[in-house]
């Protein structure tokens, strides 16, 4: 699939922390699991789900990725898009960008890539919760409102993704402070009349498996989607086995599931990359809460092998993608 590259070449800051998030310590690898056995399923929540004005399909579940651009330009992001979409032949449903608590929605290559029916998930990180409540940055904040309303089309927004990492506790404060700021900008965007944000909340699987994550949901009023990021890196576990503890709080709740960021790394080689790719599509599909599973397609700088999940050049794990993106089940 081909689009009209954007003529502007200015630099877009696409949220480099984003790109760096899942830079992690690297502990010794864990024995390669099972997966061939069945998949992790739940009973879950059969609707009808409160989503927002980003609605999920009636069946099956849309597919998106964040793929890292070489060129952090207007032009190089949607070419990173293009050149995934041609190597799939099928178009994107939802495409992941990273924005900086300063950064705007609403560039020449948003409006490319929404002009060519791709939903965006603006993963956007906001800044300390504390300063927030404050009032510091409501000028930004009521900024940031205005220029998604001028959009004019259906987004997802994930206001501070994975806020429950502990790296970001510096900045969070806690799951309290959290839930607050997240209200507190919910109701600048009511106030500013934003009606084509489906709000989501994204934290890990981690977080769940710690038991920690569910302290910071915002509430079910003022979120649509409820997420989780999930990766086989330092852990090569089925993906249902790493996201079972979110999937039985999520199933408790009548929102739609959106796979924020999902990947495995390079460090568990071709045939297991493939394998676990295969087990998540069969995952995925057990779990019809489930309605929109987006890939992690970049290799972080900096990151060791055990944090870079990049599938274009290893070709059983792509090939194994490539059948994920053509089940008829992932084009609703």
């Amino acid at each position: 699939m081909v689009r009209t590259r954007a003529a502007l070449l200015v630099l877009l800051l696409l949220g480099l922390a984003g790109c760096t998030s899942h830079r992690r310590a690297e502990p010794e690898p864990t024995p390669s699991p099972d997966l061939t056995s069945p998949p992790t399923a739940v009973a879950v929540n059969p609707g009808p789900f409160e989503a927002g004005p980003v609605a999920p399909p009636a069946t099956g579940a849309y597919l998106g990725a964040w793929i890292k651009p070489e060129f952090l330009t207007h032009a190089g992001r949607v070419e990173a898009v293009d050149q995934l979409e041609e190597s799939l032949d099928r178009p994107l449903d939802i495409v992941n960008t990273y924005r900086r608590f300063d950064q705007m929605v609403g560039t020449t290559s948003d409006a490319e890539l929404l002009d060519n029916g791709a939903t965006l998930m603006v993963s956007w990180a906001t800044g300390d919760n504390r300063s927030i409540l404050a009032g510091e940055h409501d000028a930004l904040i009521r900024k940031q409102a205005r220029k998604i309303r001028a959009v004019r089309k259906p987004l997802l927004l994930r206001v501070r993704w994975e806020m429950d990492r502990p790296n970001l506790r510096a900045t969070m404060w806690s799951a309290a402070d959290y839930v607050a700021a997240y209200r507190y900008i919910w109701d600048i965007f009511r106030e500013e009349r934003v009606k084509n944000v489906s709000w989501v909340f994204c934290p890990t699987a981690e977080g769940f498996a710690r038991g920690e994550a569910a302290a910071f949901y915002p509430g079910d009023d003022v979120v649509d989607w409820t997420c989780v990021d999930v990766y086989a890196g330092n852990q090569f576990q089925p993906v249902g086995v790493l996201m079972g503890d979110f999937l039985r709080w999520a199933a408790q709740r009548p929102k739609p599931i959106v796979i924020g960021e999902f990947g495995v790394a390079k460090a568990w080689g071709s045939a297991g990359r493939a394998a676990w790719l295969r087990d998540a599509q069969r995952t995925f599909k057990a779990n019809p809460q489930i309605k929109a599973v987006v890939y992690f397609e970049s290799n972080p700088e900096g990151n060791g092998p055990k944090q870079q999940f990049q599938l274009a050049g290893d070709r059983p794990a792509f090939r194994a993608f490539s059948a994920l993106t053509e089940d008829p089940y992932f084009n609703p």
